[in-house]
């Protein structure tokens, strides 16, 4: 089991795809229309900084969550926030600034912050725009997310069952008249960042790839249209493979993830290893304090959280489990039993105090790190020990993860 913890920030900057060394016109032909002009072109940059390290039993924290917000928006602030990149920052002048080493970069430079800390920076996730975003690891993996959206009708349907089942297995999403979906997919790519072109794979090639199977879906019946498709077990499992065996000689992939609505997913890792998500949200109540603590250091150490009076969250969590694909049903398990899991795990928290109302946080803070940590066991009994990975964002900037093993 692991546990991680992710701090985000949002950067606001100028930059441009631009390399001094090269001529305008391979510029030109490599980057296109990034290359831009000699000011560069805007972005709303969003980072994330992800960490790794014991609880303190005390204080309930990987680390302190202020901490990390101190460090880092005084680096961003120096470097990065309303700067112009390739000529307010280096390497920047002279690398390329793709997602993919602005990652790299970042992580570099935080890394020293923290290097008295127990606990540890892993990673460094960077959004440059919703649709594109890349991943530097403390290991040396880089990753790129790439992301394609798409419209599609679809009957939810198994060809090895009977109608009576299909009706059983998927209820209304099995009507024979179908239903559609604005889908959602992110292609994961690992491997070498190229010196020149500061990227895993060139975005023509990426979109090339990408575009392909966007002319093969967006705006069909998949049950009809898709010749691939016809008389195959209809799912989001079963879809998510399917583009990720389309795509796999195109790019170096390490996964990919299909969402059919916001709250539902679907994941392919290769090798038959799949996984399936599903978000939802509580809304509690708490206190940040701890019992181990004087008065005066719960107020030093939880600051505004630690009001008398307490404060609230709307609570997001994401529970992901593992398995094997259902060739019959096309289902790694069935929606309904893992939407009941959550609901019943989160029910005696939802509309409560958490430290006043449940006896969970009595004796301990009810930090996120212990939060998502009381709440695994109890999900994953109901999932049948087969709870994956567990995430819960306490505000669009504060995450907590649990898993059972890092994947890439």
């Amino acid at each position: 089991m692991q546990l991680v913890i992710s701090k985000r920030f949002e950067i606001s900057l100028s930059y441009r795809y631009y390399r001094k060394d090269w001529s305008d016109d391979k510029n030109r032909a490599v980057f296109g229309k990034k290359v831009a002009g000699p000011h560069g072109f805007g972005g709303n940059f969003v980072a994330y900084f992800i960490f790794h390290g014991p609880v303190d039993t005390d204080t309930g924290m990987l680390i302190n969550v202020t901490v990390i917000k101190k460090r880092i928006l005084a680096l961003l602030a120096e470097r990065y926030d309303h700067k112009f990149l390739n000529r307010d920052t280096s390497p920047f002048d002279e690398i390329v600034p793709t997602p993919e080493n602005v990652a790299r970069q970042l992580l570099e430079d935080a890394a020293p912050l923290f290097a008295s800390d127990e606990a540890e920076l892993v990673a460094c996730h960077v959004a440059t725009t919703p649709t594109t975003a890349a991943t530097a690891y403390a290991d040396g993996t880089v990753e790129r997310d790439h992301w394609l959206e798409f419209s599609a009708a679809r009957r939810t349907w198994s060809p090895n069952l009977t109608d009576q089942e299909n009706e059983a297995v998927f209820g209304v999403a099995a009507s024979p008249s179908g239903h559609g979906h604005f889908y959602r997919l992110r292609a994961t790519l690992t491997g070498s960042v190229d010196a020149g072109t500061g990227m895993i794979v060139p975005d023509g090639a990426v979109d090339k790839a990408l575009g392909g199977l966007y002319a093969l879906l967006d705006h069909t019946n998949l049950n009809t249209d898709v010749e691939e498709l016809k008389n195959v077990t209809m799912t989001t499992e079963y879809l998510s493979r399917f583009m990720y065996e389309r795509l796999q000689s195109k790019l170096p992939l390490a996964r990919v993830r299909l969402y059919e609505n916001p709250y539902f997913f679907a994941e392919y890792l290769g090798g038959g290893r799949h996984l399936m998500g599903l978000v939802t949200a509580f809304e509690s109540a708490h206190r940040l304090h701890s019992p181990c603590l004087s008065d005066g250091d719960n107020k030093e150490i939880y600051g505004k959280c630690n009001n008398p009076e307490g404060h609230g969250h709307r609570y997001r969590v994401e529970g992901t489990i593992a398995g094997e694909l259902d060739e019959r049903t096309g289902a790694v398990y069935p929606l309904g039993q893992l939407q009941q899991a959550f609901d019943d795990a989160l029910e005696p928290w939802h509309y409560k105090h958490l430290d006043l109302d449940t006896d969970d946080f009595k004796n301990i803070p009810s930090t996120g790190e212990n939060i998502v940590s009381v709440l695994w066991p109890r999900l994953d009994e109901g999932l049948d020990g087969r709870l994956h990975r567990l995430r819960l964002w306490e505000t669009p900037n504060n995450r907590f993860t649990l898993r059972r093993r890092i994947e890439r």
